[in-house]
């Protein structure tokens, strides 16, 4: 199963051990299988630097934690087109929703920027708790 996971899920993941943000991500790492199968992070240059540059602002998280969890084969390398998602306020969350969008993935966050319009996006788009109850974690 794809998914798209955004900055916030990281972070809570960091100060939360025991969150649901942290089990998807633990999934990501060991290649888990789930109900639909291994969970493998979907990322591309924009989504990985928005993470990067989110994590490393904050003094007790970093993204050499993370860094393992982008894997290259993971990697989009099509075309996202986040200008397209203007449902979506904030800009710096568009590319999120059309890279999951046109990596035919899930999205996972916590952001009300993408909760928020979930229903006009064409991905699917899950908080973490939810999304991991959903896939058994």
């Amino acid at each position: 199963m794809r998914i798209v996971v955004d900055t916030n899920a990281f972070v809570a993941a960091g100060f939360k051990p025991a969150s649901a943000c942290a089990r998807i991500l633990a999934a990501v790492r060991e290649g888990r299988a789930t109900g639909g199968g291994a969970l493998v992070l979907v990322w591309d240059d924009a989504t990985r630097d928005e993470t990067r540059r989110v994590l490393e602002r904050i003094p007790r998280l970093g993204f050499a934690a993370v860094a393992d969890l982008f894997r290259e084969e993971a990697r989009f390398a099509g075309e996202t087109a986040p200008e397209y998602f203007v449902m979506v306020e904030d800009r710096a969350d568009r590319r999120f929703a059309a890279l999951a969008s046109a990596a035919d993935a899930v999205l996972v966050t916590s952001d009300a920027h993408l909760l928020g319009p979930a229903a006009s996006l064409p991905c699917v788009v899950e908080t973490p708790g939810a999304f991991a109850r959903r896939v058994g974690l």
